[in-house]
């Protein structure tokens, strides 16, 4: 009788917490970097936390909108990784992966149109408060506009010089810090922090992958 095969040993050294926290962060940046979709709710994401930071909401209208943000974000990038998958496994065009795909896309705007709904709810839920603190709205709406443009800007593919990824970041950490003399939210005000870093980062992992493209050109 034959002797059974020794246990599969990798050999690599085993992955430890910090790698682990990098490749996750690697996954992340790379959907924002490559998906138009996951782009949009990062925006969405920002305005959601400008929002909650500028209206005193109550702590379950608080939770429920952290949880619809981050939930819609983690739905996109499993999207993202199934349609990686997807063509990882299927070379040529399939009618079912295909299929497999739309049915992802399709989980995924339920999620982000059920979080539409929600938000609208708390909007109309807590009404008398919104106009009761309208100045404090309109100085959200005056601070946000550029914040959230400086945001998008930071994501956007277009080819830019890297000064000018830095006046976006700048203006961008900027416009976040002048809210929170009055935030109503340090959780919201930390959230959108968190995602302008994100930003940040897809700004970052596109400088990088052009610099090391134009090495690898021929002279």
């Amino acid at each position: 009788m034959s002797a059974p095969p020794p246990p599969f040993q990798s050999k690599h050294p085993p992955t430890t917490f910090y790698r682990s926290v990098l490749y996750a962060w690697s996954g992340l940046i790379h959907t924002v970097v490559h998906q138009r979709n996951m782009r949009m709710h990062i925006i969405a994401g920002l305005l959601v936390g400008l929002v909650g930071s500028g209206i005193p909401l109550g702590l379950a209208e608080k939770a429920i909108l952290i949880f619809c943000v981050l939930l819609v974000l983690f739905a996109e990038m499993l999207n993202s990784a199934l349609e990686q998958l997807v063509d990882l496994a299927i070379q040529q065009f399939d009618e079912k992966a295909k299929l497999t795909k739309d049915i992802a896309a399709a989980g995924v705007l339920v999620l982000a149109i059920g979080t539409v709904v929600i938000f609208a709810a708390v909007l109309v839920h807590n009404a008398h408060i919104i106009f009761s603190n309208l100045p404090a709205i309109e100085r959200q709406v005056m601070v946000g506009v550029p914040l959230t443009f400086f945001g998008g800007a930071l994501m956007h593919e277009q080819r830019k010089p890297i000064f000018v990824d830095v006046l976006f970041g700048l203006g961008a950490l900027g416009t976040w810090a002048a809210t929170l003399p009055y935030t109503e939210s340090q959780v919201f005000s930390a959230m959108t922090l968190g995602l302008l870093v994100v930003c940040a980062g897809a700004a970052i992992s596109r400088q990088r992958s052009r610099r090391a493209s134009a090495k690898n050109q021929p002279a």
